[in-house]
């Protein structure tokens, strides 16, 4: 554990918690709108890619809109 806390300075530590935080629940709900919306390219798309949560936003207010039943 010294090795690796002697490479990297506490706040990339810090930074990458916060992305972990922010990008999680964003990621978590953009997966399950898709999924409901059988939308399989899109939450194949959302589960590999990692864009810090930009997608996912995209998507949900965006393209996870149900369209409306004539």
């Amino acid at each position: 554990m010294q090795l690796i806390d002697s490479m990297y300075p506490a706040w990339i530590t810090w930074l990458t918690i916060l992305f972990i935080a922010w990008t999680l629940p964003w990621k978590g709900v953009a997966l399950w709108r898709s999924a409901r919306n059988h939308h399989l390219v899109w939450f194949i798309v959302l589960l590999l890619v990692n864009t810090l949560a930009i997608l996912e936003i995209i998507y949900i207010f965006g393209f996870s809109k149900k369209k409306p039943n004539p």
